[in-house]
């Protein structure tokens, strides 16, 4: 594995998109009852939005995701920096999650578009990721339950294309809600989840988090 691409002497995360990557939307359109794209197969039941294979070329986009090395990275247990495969521990797997306790509390069952990250790339990582630079707590997860889609929900208007319906959400396989999304990413469920001190990665207790 190759080390994280640079610009302007900044390493740029393996799923962060570059400016040459990104793909106008195709025309969205209802298919046997479905969100579809003309030309696009559904990949296990899931339309993603399209997006060019460039990393490198033009400018880095640090605040947007480049869903298929996203997928990539969930699904291989790859770092979302480094791309290199993160290594477990006793614990579990190194991962990095928005520290937004008001919302989450503790973060058992979180559920997370975040990719795995190894615990050399983290700093790197809380500072790069935007809008939530600096905001991130270290995790180890002992189980990653990589079976969600985090995307567009869109529904059928009476004439013409499909319509946006609210923000972008995660939706389980089973949901017929599925049919009608577009994906972006793929989002997971954190299992058995230890918080760590995320520079000696050992555990630190519910009521230091919670200050």
């Amino acid at each position: 594995m190759s080390a994280p691409l640079k610009h302007k002497g900044r390493p740029v995360p393996y799923i962060a998109a570059w400016t040459a990557e990104h793909v106008p939307l195709p025309r969205l359109r209802v298919e046997s009852g479905a969100l579809a794209i003309k030309g696009q197969r559904r990949a296990a039941g899931v339309l993603w939005k399209p997006w060019r294979a460039r990393p490198g070329v033009g400018e880095p986009v640090f605040a947007d995701v480049h869903g298929p090395r996203q997928r990539e990275c969930m699904l291989r247990m790859w770092c979302q920096v480094c791309r290199r495969p993160v290594v477990r521990n006793e614990l579990g797997w190194p991962w990095l999650i928005e520290a937004d306790w008001d919302k989450l509390g503790w973060p058992e069952g979180a559920v997370t578009a975040h990719p795995p990250t190894c615990e050399d790339c983290q700093p790197v990582a809380a500072i790069q990721c935007t809008p939530n630079r600096g905001l991130f707590v270290s995790l180890r997860v002992g189980q990653v339950l990589a079976d969600g889609v985090y995307g567009q929900l869109y529904r059928p208007a009476a004439t013409g294309a499909p319509v946006k319906t609210g923000k972008n959400t995660v939706v389980f396989p089973g949901n017929r809600q599925l049919r009608w999304m577009l994906g972006g990413q793929a989002a997971a469920t954190l299992v058995d989840v230890t918080v760590v001190d995320m520079r000696t990665q050992a555990p630190v207790s519910r009521q230091a988090v919670s200050r």
